[in-house]
């Protein structure tokens, strides 16, 4: 885990009135505070929280911005997802665990850690964070009468489906009528879906954790929020075919973007991709030696680290009490600038684009 970057900071935390276990890894403030999400999952690990924190110690430097890298994890069991606020009005559990980990991790917060929304976590629970902690820069994402740019305006997927434009741009396709797939239709797979949408790409199929939904012709954006609004799976949309998540990891696209959790293109279907650009807007859907076989194999491949920085870039816009209009204008900027130069250099060099970013970033981080 140790390296000449850090992490400088591993800690792990339990409240026994709730058996709540929580982790928080701050791998490098050498710019700033570190930055980087708390999500609640059933099955995250302090190993995953390592490689998240790195990747946004990454993620950071080579956006440009201020700060260092971080992740927060709290192991939220699947049964506890149903609990809410009982007849004494007390709060749900879903609070206080997140209450519980903020107050275990205050000495931290803002000097070197600042949250921010992640998987299973939205501006609500930055809400509840930030009031444990007593400090409103403790997290970002926040409801705007917190003074917050809430994760759900979009900034990471509008960020990711730039950084598909940009990729597109540099292979020479044209991003109207492009097929993209998408893995995921949470925060960032759904925006994802929205901007990519706008700029005439073609959303051919998407997948959630149950199977996955196809159509040639493109599948229909707002009929997919009013399933998902509800809670049911993709497959049961009307428009389209259901298909298995085997086959849409197989499927002949332009474009594929894992937008959901890690490792989601593994040893079982990494050679089943066709796709011929891959933009990975979740943090780590594949591991780095699968990586590097795919972009082997011709796979134009867009880190997370280079395609998924919006959320941060909005981050850093919302703790310079930027307006959303200003946050859009420079996550565009900053992803479109990134992926160029990113891209232009692996392929003058004939190396991964992974390790030409971590180059990029290295130097700023001056080791």
């Amino acid at each position: 885990m140790n390296s000449v970057i850090g992490p400088e900071y591993v800690i792990e935390v339990y409240d026994p009135s709730l058996n709540m276990r929580g982790f928080l890894v701050i791998d490098s403030t050498f710019l700033g505070p570190g930055k980087g999400g708390l999500r609640m999952a059933p099955d995250v690990t302090l190993k995953e929280v390592f490689r998240l924190a790195r990747a946004m110690t990454w993620k950071n430097a080579l956006a440009g911005l201020p700060f260092g890298g971080a992740k927060a994890g709290i192991i939220w069991p699947p049964a506890f997802a149903k609990a809410s606020a009982g007849k004494s009005g007390m709060p749900a559990l879903k609070k206080k665990f997140v209450q519980s980990f903020a107050k275990m991790i205050k000495p931290f917060l803002a000097s070197k850690y600042i949250s921010a929304p992640d998987i299973n976590t939205g501006q609500k629970e930055m809400k509840w964070f930030v009031q444990a902690a007593g400090n409103r820069r403790a997290a970002t994402g926040k409801p705007a009468n917190l003074g917050g740019l809430p994760h759900e305006l979009g900034g990471t997927g509008l960020g990711v489906a730039e950084a598909a434009v940009g990729a597109a741009k540099f292979k020479d396709l044209d991003i109207k009528g492009a097929k993209v797939a998408i893995d995921g239709f949470g925060n960032v797979g759904s925006f994802t879906f929205k901007y990519l949408s706008e700029t005439g790409a073609k959303i051919v199929a998407l997948a959630d954790r149950q199977g996955a939904i196809y159509d040639k012709d493109g599948l229909d954006f707002n009929e997919i929020k009013k399933i998902k609004s509800r809670r049911l799976p993709v497959s049961l949309c009307q428009k389209g075919k259901a298909i298995s998540r085997d086959l849409f990891f197989s499927l002949p696209v332009d474009i594929l973007i894992p937008a959901s959790t890690t490792d989601v293109i593994n040893e079982k279907n990494k050679n089943k991709i066709k796709a011929g650009i891959i933009v990975e807007g979740a943090n780590i859907p594949m591991n780095e030696k699968i990586e590097d076989e795919l972009f082997k194999k011709g796979i134009l491949i867009v880190p997370d680290f280079v395609a998924n920085a919006g959320g941060v870039i909005s981050s850093y816009a919302e703790l310079r009490g930027y307006s959303p209009q200003k946050m859009f204008a420079m996550i565009k900027r900053k992803i479109s600038k990134t992926v160029n130069l990113v891209l232009k250099q692996s392929a003058a060099s004939g190396k991964n684009p992974r390790l030409i970013a971590m180059k990029i970033a290295a130097k700023r981080l001056k080791y």
